[in-house]
């Protein structure tokens, strides 16, 4: 479980850091909407899976 919390974390962390860059540099409004539903979507998804029971 610790493993799962910790591996989500970081993936999260990761993905906000990847995306992050471009949106500092193109701040367009459709670019960071767009990035937001996706990080919104990867947090909902990491959400479900420590939900999740262990099988």
């Amino acid at each position: 479980m610790l493993y799962k919390l910790i591996a989500g974390i970081v993936g999260l962390a990761l993905l906000i850091g990847f995306l992050l860059p471009p949106i500092i540099q193109i701040k367009e409004v459709s670019l960071i909407v767009v990035v937001l539903i996706g990080i919104g979507l990867a947090a909902v998804e990491f959400y479900e899976s420590m939900k999740k029971k262990e099988e």
